[in-house]
């Protein structure tokens, strides 16, 4: 005969609860808060969206400036050793001078000059008051001949309407009185703030 015995098998361990926060599972147990922090979510989402800033050409500020000089009969050397060098020191000492990249050839003199990025918008137009009145005072150890140098910081500007006006019968120079008359209309007009006459 047989000794049968009777081996108990060990109980299934149970899974160990989980010491951290499971969002998935309070979100589970906790439906009627789920569903309404849900509609109040996308509610608010959308009277938010409703109110940002739908600027057509929002504002933008341009870290950059063109330092642009002329010298006659000079070759490009001449124009490199005693005119670039001479630029591209002084606007080195501006403050939040990046980068200043420079091309020189025969009888001129172009000086491209980048501020770092994290300047702030405001302090910009201080920074090319600097540019010209440092400039400005070493503008006699330039070489005799030499015409500027001239500044152009204006690349944000853009023309919204462009007019042309022919005329048959009439000199450029008349043209030029009516287009300049055109023109002091023009910053009469409300929200106009600038006005170029191109010929």
């Amino acid at each position: 005969m047989k000794d049968e015995t009777n081996r108990d098998a060990a109980p299934a361990a149970k899974p160990e609860a989980s010491s951290s926060f499971n969002l998935s599972r309070w979100a589970l147990d906790h439906r009627p808060l789920t569903r309404y922090l849900m509609v109040v979510l996308m509610f608010m989402g959308g009277f938010t969206y409703f109110q940002l800033g739908q600027d057509e050409d929002p504002p933008f500020t341009f870290r950059a400036m063109v330092v642009r000089t002329y010298w006659p009969g000079a070759t490009a050397q001449q124009v490199a050793e005693q005119v670039t060098d001479k630029l591209e020191r002084t606007l080195q000492e501006v403050p939040y001078s990046d980068k200043i990249r420079s091309y020189s050839k025969p009888g001129e003199s172009q000086i491209i000059l980048e501020l770092k990025d994290f300047s702030k918008p405001n302090e910009v137009p201080q920074v090319w008051y600097a540019v010209r009145k440092k400039i400005g005072d070493m503008r006699g150890t330039l070489p005799p001949g030499v015409v500027g140098p001239f500044f152009n910081d204006e690349f944000g500007d853009v023309y919204g309407v462009i007019y042309a006006l022919s005329s048959d019968g009439f000199s450029l120079a008349e043209v030029k009185v009516q287009a300049d008359r055109m023109r002091q209309t023009l910053l009469r007009v409300p929200d106009v703030a600038k006005a170029a006459v191109l010929l």
